[in-house]
């Protein structure tokens, strides 16, 4: 009977307890959290039993080891996580029981959606700026490695292995060359999975430009076409050229691919003094150095030119006077002649007889009338000198023209076609 009983008493203590973990999930995905659980199946039911628990994984102990909750959490599962896992539990005083070992492999998600940023965006940097490449992965768990290529052979810029969805590769200072299609790749261990390409161009500001002046000669001179040659060195296009003579803006040209740019223009007297041009891209302005164009008007073209202003300046001044002077002489002459040729109307007074022949010595000799007529012209200043010689003849006889008068006439006409006066009529002169 007594036997009984402390069979009765010790059966409870002396069944085994059979101990399990359990993992949830089961099948971690890296970056994720996972649950480790130490069960009993058989707990006493005798209450006042105290149960404390220990989770290890490949020899080591989690956590701070013995402890009274039954469970153990791993906030963030990576894929070195993946091992073997047991749990222990023990009562006091200290009787421990070890579940078995289970398996766990935690799962990598391969990387996905690949794409490659640029800082500034766009792709667009000047020269001299920093360049920010920023590799992206949409998906992908556990270390990614990044890789970053340079042009469609692929030539390796650099290479970074880290625990993140993004990378950065920097280029301090951009440079010409720097100007390319880039591309990135990324690999958590399924294979590396790549980005588009992406194009940097490098806005290069432009250098100061050189103005050349192309002239047919050594010495430009009017009516010649002078050719302005204004070209930037450096610079990305499109690029916009200004001439200019003495601040003042002749004109524009663009240049879309660069280069330089041309101005022709016909020379006049007003286009001597300094010559200069600009360049612009958009990324500020440079001007050229000063050219200095001298213009030389031709000898024959000065001979016409201060000909034709003397001839205006006599006309415009002298005009007036000569031909009063003219007229006055041309009245006189007439005024003499009719007086010759018209009878007198009263009986003439009787006169002294005289000889008819012109080379008498009795006759009384009539003095010559002279007439001087100056002209400036330029420099040089011309006199007219004539005169006129009255005889007395029979009345019948018309007074002869003598052979200087002839030639005094042909004179006056001459200088009046030379000085260009046409109002006088010569035959009335005459």
């Amino acid at each position: 009977m007594l036997l009984r009983l402390l069979l009765l008493i010790c059966a409870p203590l002396c069944e085994p307890n059979v101990v399990f973990l359990t993992a949830s999930p089961s099948q971690p995905v890296e970056g994720t959290s996972m649950t480790l659980t130490c069960k009993i199946q058989h707990p006493p039911q005798k209450s006042g039993f105290q149960f404390q628990f220990c989770f290890f994984k490949d020899g080591r102990v989690l956590g701070k080891g013995w402890n009274s909750s039954p469970e153990f959490q791993i906030a963030t599962i990576w894929r070195e996580n993946s091992g073997s896992y047991w749990c222990g539990a023990k009562t006091v005083p200290s009787i421990e029981t070890w579940s078995r070992r289970i398996q766990i492999q935690v799962q990598r998600v391969p990387v996905s959606n690949v794409s490659l940023e640029t800082q500034p965006p766009g792709g667009l940097v000047m020269e001299g700026e920093k360049l920010v490449l920023v590799c992206l992965v949409a998906g992908g768990t556990g270390d990614i490695t990044f890789f970053w290529y340079k042009g469609a052979l692929g030539l390796n810029l650099e290479t970074k292995t880290q625990r993140s969805l993004t990378a950065k590769f920097e280029i301090p200072t951009v440079r010409e060359s720097d100007a390319e299609q880039y591309y990135c790749a990324a690999d958590n261990g399924y294979g590396p999975s790549l980005s588009g390409l992406v194009s940097i161009t490098v806005r290069i500001p432009v250098s100061r430009p050189v103005l050349t002046l192309r002239a047919p000669g050594a010495e430009a001179v009017v009516v010649d076409v002078v050719e302005l040659h204004c070209e930037a060195q450096r610079g990305s296009p499109p690029i916009l050229y200004q001439f200019y003579h003495e601040d003042v803006t002749l004109g524009n040209s663009l240049a879309p691919s660069g280069g330089g740019v041309s101005f022709n223009f016909s020379l006049t007297a007003e286009y001597s003094g300094n010559y200069y041009c600009e360049a612009n891209n958009g990324l500020g302005a440079q001007r050229s150095e000063l050219v200095s164009l001298n213009i030389t008007v031709p000898t024959r073209d000065r001979k016409e030119l201060l000909t034709s202003g003397v001839i205006e300046v006599l006309l415009g001044i002298l005009g007036p006077g000569t031909m009063a002077l003219l007229f006055c002489c041309w009245l006189k002459r007439k005024i003499g002649r009719r007086a010759a040729r018209d009878p007198p109307r009263s009986p003439p007074s009787p006169v002294p007889q005289q000889s008819t022949y012109l080379n008498s010595p009795d006759r009384e000799q009539q003095h010559p009338v002279y007439e001087n007529v100056n002209v400036v012209r330029g420099d040089e200043v011309y006199s007219l000198v004539y005169h006129m010689q009255q005889e007395l003849q029979p009345a019948a006889v018309g007074p002869p023209r003598t052979q200087i008068e002839d030639k005094d006439s042909s004179a006056i006409y001459s200088w009046l076609k030379k000085a260009s006066i046409t109002d006088l009529d010569y035959e009335d002169a005459m």
